[in-house]
């Protein structure tokens, strides 16, 4: 189940063509995400997560912080200026059958010494899967290095999840291969209009658009992690939870346009959630069950 941006790019480049308005586009694509009987990941569940080559301290901090605010219980205050919680992004999967998806930090393994490569096929994705198999509750994230290159990465995907016994996830670094395509909007698109970039909130390119990709594909995991949960289209080439609403970050927005987002006043950079440790992320809209639309958080 891979996670892309090939849908957006052909709505982009069909609205350059065309000049359609989102609105137009819409209608003609009503979203409804099928619910096919099958197993979710609800209730607690174990996130490990294996690094496979150079991650810096920062780089994991920021991503294992932003798993840990997923279900953080802070709340926002009434001020008006306050971002949403990463947690109440992640509250709209609990309208999904079943209820709570409550995710929980677990093992960690640093593989530092590229011990299968720099260049993985899909196979080697499985394999680093199983390092830390904690079972059917649990999910593996591989994360893979900005100078690592995987099967189809940056030429269909940025990231992808499936199942080896128990969910796995994997996402890639593309700082150096790949920033248009899988670093969008913190980078200028490869395709479609040419508008300035986001800043990244954590001031790391490769490491928010790795937050973009994990954010989607643990969404996507949870509500479809065997191929048989809530998806459309085909089921090897589904459109899932967030990958459904790809490109939507704010309001307003539209193919090539991630919306109105919310802007440091220090830094520069886009945000519209804040974590734990009063760190700022980028996440992207998701398909909410209840209104059949997709729902963003500014």
């Amino acid at each position: 189940m891979a996670y892309n941006y090939r849908f957006a790019i052909f709505l982009t480049v069909l609205a350059a063509i065309s000049g359609l308005s989102s609105a137009a586009l819409v209608k003609e694509q009503p979203l409804v995400l099928k619910y096919h009987n099958g197993a979710l990941l609800k209730g607690n569940i174990t996130v490990n997560l294996v690094w496979y080559g150079h991650f810096t301290p920062i780089q994991r901090s920021i991503i294992v912080d932003f798993i840990r605010s997923l279900n953080s219980k802070e709340t926002a205050t009434s001020s008006a200026t306050t971002a949403p919680t990463v947690a109440s992004w992640w509250k709209t999967t609990e309208k999904y059958k079943g209820g709570t998806s409550k995710l929980v930090v677990g093992k960690q393994l640093l593989l530092e010494s590229y011990p299968l490569g720099k260049s993985l096929k899909n196979p080697h994705l499985r394999v680093l899967s199983t390092k830390l198999n904690g079972g059917i509750r649990s999910i593996t994230v591989v994360l893979t290095a900005k100078d690592v290159s995987v099967e189809g990465f940056c030429t269909n995907r940025c990231g992808s999840h499936g199942s080896n016994g128990a969910a796995y996830v994997w996402v890639g670094n593309s700082e150096t291969m790949c920033p248009g395509y899988c670093a969008w909007p913190f980078h200028q698109p490869i395709y479609g209009p040419q508008g300035p970039p986001l800043v990244a909130p954590n001031g790391d390119v490769g490491v928010d658009g790795m937050i973009i990709n994990l954010a989607t594909l643990l969404a996507n995991t949870v509500t479809n992690p065997f191929k048989n949960g809530y998806f459309q289209g085909p089921p090897a080439a589904p459109l899932e939870a967030v990958s459904a609403c790809t490109g939507m970050f704010g309001s307003g927005s539209y193919p090539g346009y991630a919306g109105q987002v919310l802007v440091d006043k220090t830094t520069g950079s886009s945000y519209n959630a804040r974590g734990l440790a009063g760190r700022k992320y980028l996440l992207p809209a998701m398909w909410d069950p209840q209104t059949s639309t997709c729902k963003t958080l500014v």
